[in-house]
């Protein structure tokens, strides 16, 4: 299992990838660079910076970067590994390209198909959430239920949730600030269906937990990471007073992938 080395290089990894990209962009904004140029650029600096610090610091363990979608090349090694680092170097390219704030970087230890130590980092708003001191969630109001969705495309199923609970949609970006929001209090809910890579939200999900909050399939079914098949279909992260209201809204509206178990 993880130790507390591991946790406190997950965040290492995370803080050092988010002060590079933030540095990155001013530079870029000040040389007049494309948005769409600035977020390759950032993604794959990133994802560089993580991979050589990984294999210098854990040279036995697999890592899988959202950089690797391209046939994943290592999938033959990461599957046999007992451990295994799952990374998005940069989860919120759109945002981090538009020069806004919701924007991340995820880094996360995969052992036995579920994350064991992890770190998200919110580098534009100096943030950071670890499972080397695990978040404590705040108490919240007795307000309307928030969900955190998308601010381009929010998902049909979260909006039928929030009809028939009442709840209030608030729009943000990538998927790392959506389960943070959970863990701050600045949202109670957040799901998703339509499919996500694992780097998308393994680290997420390993800080969320770290801090009490529920996340499952929408089903109910456990999340599992290090698999073959790279997507996660659907995913549910809630407080945990919020999931029995949250799990009747839902209903059958989801079946479980048998890839993802």
């Amino acid at each position: 299992m993880a130790d507390r080395s591991d946790h406190l290089l997950a965040e290492d990894l995370a803080v050092g990838a988010g002060i590079l990209l933030v540095r990155l962009r001013d530079r870029l904004r000040v040389l007049g660079v494309d948005e769409r140029v600035a977020k390759d650029v950032g993604d794959l600096a990133a994802h560089q910076y993580l991979v050589d610090r990984l294999r210098a610091e854990r040279p036995d363990d697999a890592i899988l970067s959202e950089e690797d979608e391209a046939g994943d090349p290592s999938a033959t090694d990461r599957l046999d590994a007992d451990r295994v680092w799952i990374v998005d170097p940069l989860d919120g390219t759109r945002e981090f390209g538009e020069g806004r704030d919701d924007w991340a970087v995820h880094v996360a230890l995969v052992e036995d198909h579920v994350p064991t130590a992890g770190a998200v980092t919110l580098p534009a708003r100096e943030t950071v959430l670890s499972t080397a001191a695990p978040p404590t969630l705040p108490r919240t109001d007795d307000g309307p239920l928030r969900i955190a969705v998308s601010r381009t495309r929010p998902p049909e199923i979260a909006e039928s949730v929030a009809e028939q609970l009442g709840a209030t949609l608030v729009p943000m970006g990538s998927a790392g600030v959506k389960v943070a929001s959970v863990v701050l209090g600045l949202a109670d809910v957040y799901l998703h269906a339509g499919g996500q890579k694992q780097w998308d939200n393994c680290a997420p999900v390993a800080v969320a937990r770290s801090a009490g909050v529920v996340c499952t399939r929408l089903d109910g079914t456990p999340l599992r990471y290090n698999l073959a098949p790279l997507e996660i279909d659907d995913l549910l992260v809630c407080r945990p007073e919020c999931e029995s209201r949250v799990r009747a809204a839902l209903g059958d509206g989801s079946r479980p992938d048998p890839a993802q178990g």
